[in-house]
């Protein structure tokens, strides 16, 4: 693995741009959706979550292009992107007034205590779907200085065509001199859908995503999402429980052999003790060298987006220049005050975020 050059600040260009869905998350809190009588409404998607948290939290320019219906949820959605301080760059498309094409809708309570969160979705005649390689001019995207680009496993599993538009822009970024990052976020569901009649769901996603990360700089992943979503076979280690590393660590040598484009690879590391109470560390593999962050005990209010908190916090601290270590702590930081909020995105601020990263507790701030 070789170290990850970030191009220099420029306030003409985007600190990052991610390409991916947006969606609607309906939220009915710690009640069963069967009992429910009212729902909060969340603006998400994995790759949107990032560029707002990067935007919001960090400071950072950024843009994340994607579908958009011209329909009232539609303009919910573009007015969220737009409070959050994030471009949006789409390709639109007009609402039949029936049938769609539409704006996905995630569904997803909270649970409580040993009660799990339940998710599901209604992804019917998804705008996202539709899109394709020639949906977007990279040329003009790419034109000022991007420094870096995202996307993800679940955008990729939308249809056939996704993954080449995500390679696309992959091509498109690097010759700009951009870092490209990658979520897994490995989703069985999603794969399912979209399997032809014989096809194995499992080997359809490794054949697709192997086919994404040769043009990954940093990928995110967790140790399932690297067997189950890239085929990847670790060596057989001892484990002494969720938050030893020692197993994904041990996995690294097996990506750089398959894919040496790879400079770096993250992810968090948490064990659920209940549905509110999770033990919650992160680790980093880069340029041949591991490190771990500290561990700490999370009251879960929402756990929804901690993963993409996470994300934009390590992608943060490589933008800013900060060490391959403060760069985890800020990642694993974020990701764990994400998960004390209300929705999918930020509410955490670049001080609060530093602090924890530095090893500040929740005492009350006078």
């Amino acid at each position: 693995m070789a170290s990850i050059q970030v191009l220099q600040n420029d306030r003409q260009g985007f600190d990052l741009v991610s390409l991916g869905a947006l969606v609607v998350r309906l939220d009915p809190g710690v009640i069963p959706f069967e009992y429910a009588q009212s729902l909060d409404l969340h603006v998400s998607g994995g790759e949107f979550n990032v560029a707002a948290n990067l935007s919001r939290a960090f400071g950072q320019k950024t843009a994340v292009v994607s579908a958009m219906v011209d329909y009232p949820i539609g303009l919910k959605i573009e007015s969220e992107v737009r409070r959050m301080g994030v471009t949006g760059i789409y390709k639109r498309f007009a609402h039949d007034g029936v049938r769609g094409p539409n704006m996905a809708n995630v569904f997803s309570d909270r649970g409580q205590g040993l009660r799990a969160p339940v998710v599901f979705y209604n992804r019917s005649n998804e705008a996202a779907a539709l899109l394709d390689e020639n949906s977007f001019d990279w040329d003009a995207i790419f034109a000022n200085k991007v420094r870096w680009f995202h996307s993800g496993g679940i955008f990729s599993a939308l249809s056939e065509k996704n993954p080449n538009l995500i390679i696309t822009a992959m091509k498109k970024a690097k010759a700009a001199g951009a870092i490209v990052s990658f979520d897994l976020n490995y989703r069985e569901k999603l794969w399912k859908s979209i399997a032809k009649g014989g096809e194995v769901p499992q080997e359809v996603a490794q054949r697709i995503l192997s086919s994404i990360v040769e043009h990954v700089d940093v990928l995110v992943g967790n140790e399932e999402d690297l067997q189950m979503g890239l085929g990847l076979k670790g060596p057989e280690v001892e484990t002494h429980g969720k938050l030893d590393p020692s197993s994904f660590f041990a996995m690294q040598a097996t990506v750089s052999k398959r894919f040496p484009n790879v400079k770096a690879v993250a992810t968090t590391m948490r064990e659920v003790k209940s549905t509110n109470r999770h033990d919650w560390s992160a680790v980093l593999w880069y340029d041949g060298k591991a490190y771990q962050a500290p561990t700490c005990s999370l009251d879960i209010y929402d756990r929804v987006g901690g993963g993409d908190g996470f994300a934009s916090g390590l992608i943060y601290g490589f933008l800013a220049g900060k060490s391959p270590e403060e760069s985890l702590r800020l990642g694993w930081a974020h990701g764990a005050l994400l998960t004390s909020f209300p929705g999918d995105t930020t509410m955490a601020t670049l001080s609060q975020v530093e602090a924890l990263a530095q090893g500040e507790s929740a005492r009350i701030q006078r």
